[in-house]
């Protein structure tokens, strides 16, 4: 019998009384695996409702007594993390390994927001008056709406959940419709902790109908998104009624710069294992390659080389493969069609370029393209599957104005030997993270934040913190 999930509601499994059901699927054997309710607005409202009153009380708390709910709930975490891992992999199709990490970095991150309950800080202003003092104070917003994707399920749930209570916020949390199993199994990890009623709400469904009712709320505070471009726009138009701050991660084309004398081996296993992992459907990863002229015939050779080795299938029938499925048939008719429109443009294939036909599932053969022109479709165009585009340049400032010119601004890296040449490029190049002779993958401790249509504010570290906090000035005349 199929699992059909309830929403979780001020401390409760409850159920939706009429309404449609959305079908989740195993993208690797296209089989139906579990059923969620499309939340109608006002059960959304109910959930919203509730977090309001709980978070009166939680916020008064001494931060020091939150963190320690979200040391109960980390424990939790890994006390089930094969469990966990493996309803990841069934329905989001990465790798065992790598959902293995997913659920340990999500306990590690909830263990590190709580380390901040000490180092939450105000400021004392200097005034003009005699006998004046002014303080700053850093509190709470309120109700946060978080609005999740299905490429890192998992952990998204903990890097906008982890901030937001710690820093004394309730939250409301719409899963993605692909990937909600796991965020039932998060749910019911909170009910087994301390953390009041309230405090974590959890409420399922699509992103027109459920999401739209949590956008709409004007009891909602703030909604944290991550996802693609499209929605992120649609959330700040919705945000926009009530004036409701919004806190977006939304797509990437992330450049990749390798100069003449970069260590091309290393360069190749980064930007290979950016298109291979979690198949190649990450927003932060190498999406396209800026190679010098003179060391293009080698990297290509070597990255072709690379990418014919990888391994795909069924990653739970078969653990040793490199990458599982793309999400769905539609992500892959979207990869499908960017890679033949792009050789019809002129695009030289390399190696892969087609679906893999392995009786079932979502899968696409890694592919690397050359001869890509700067305003191809494929250069501009967030791809979000196992494809690498090409294009040459001769000189340092051809590679940064070509990287610059994107209507994202997420993730870049460059690859050389030269230290003045990676500052330059660190100067230069306009995206809100470089990465310099390594993979493309964030700390905990550092700010993941884009520019342009990348999205507005961002996550982790200090700054990530205080997204979810308010200012509140007092002026103290004695």
């Amino acid at each position: 019998m199929t699992t059909r999930h309830r929403n979780f509601i001020n401390g409760k499994f409850v159920d939706t009384a009429g309404g449609n059901f959305i079908p989740v699927f195993n993208p690797a054997t296209d089989q139906v695996i579990s059923e969620i309710p499309d939340t109608p607005a006002g059960v959304v409202a109910e959930a919203v409702a509730a977090a309001k009153a709980a978070q009166k009380g939680w916020g008064k708390l001494p931060a020091i007594q939150r963190a320690a709910a979200l040391r109960a709930l980390s424990a939790k975490i890994r006390e089930n993390q094969t469990a966990l891992a493996r309803t990841i992999v069934e329905e989001q199709g990465k790798i065992l390994g790598l959902a293995e990490v997913e659920v340990a970095f999500t306990a590690d991150y909830l263990d590190y927001m709580a380390e901040w309950a000490r180092r939450i800080e105000g400021e004392i202003i200097t005034s003009d008056r005699p006998g004046e003092n002014i303080f700053l104070f850093r509190q709470p917003i309120g109700v946060v709406g978080g609005i999740l994707p299905w490429n890192f399920p998992f952990f998204l749930i903990a890097r906008k959940l982890g901030p937001a209570l710690v820093t004394g916020n309730a939250v409301v949390i719409k899963p993605s419709e692909e990937t909600p199993n796991n965020a039932a199994m998060f749910a019911q990890l909170v009910a087994e902790t301390d953390i009041p009623p309230g405090i974590v709400n959890f409420v399922f469904g699509g992103g027109g109908s459920t999401g739209a009712a949590l956008c709409d709320d004007p009891d909602v505070g703030m909604l944290s998104f991550t996802g693609s471009v499209e929605t992120g726009s649609r959330i700040m138009a919705a945000a926009a009624k009530n004036i409701t701050k919004v806190n977006l991660e939304l797509g990437g084309k992330a450049p990749a710069i390798v100069l003449a004398d970069a260590d091309i081996d290393l360069s190749v296993k980064a930007i290979r294992d950016s298109r291979v992992i979690n198949s190649g459907q990450v927003c932060n990863c190498a999406e396209r390659v800026y190679v010098d002229r003179r060391v293009e015939d080698e990297f290509v050779s070597k990255l072709a080389s690379a990418m014919d080795q990888a391994t795909y299938g069924d990653p739970l029938a078969n653990q040793s493969v490199d990458m599982g499925p793309l999400i769905n048939k539609k992500g892959l008719a979207k990869v499908e069609g960017l890679v033949q429109r792009a050789l019809k443009a002129g695009a030289n294939l390399v190696t892969g370029g087609s679906v893999a036909e392995l009786g079932s599932g979502s899968y696409y053969r890694p592919t690397v393209l050359t001869g890509c022109g700067q305003a191809d479709e494929i250069m501009q165009k967030e791809i979000f599957g196992p494809v690498i585009p090409v294009n040459t340049f001769d000189t340092l400032d051809e590679a940064i104005e070509r990287a610059n010119d994107s209507i994202y601004g997420l993730t870049s890296s460059i690859y050389t030997r030269d230290i003045g040449v990676a500052m330059r490029a660190c100067n230069e190049i306009r995206f809100g993270e470089t990465y310099i002779n390594r993979e493309n993958f964030e700390a905990m401790q550092g700010f993941h934040a884009g520019t342009r249509r990348s999205g507005i504010g961002g996550a982790d570290g200090k700054h990530g913190l205080y997204e979810y906090t308010q200012t509140h000035v007092v002026y103290l005349q004695s």
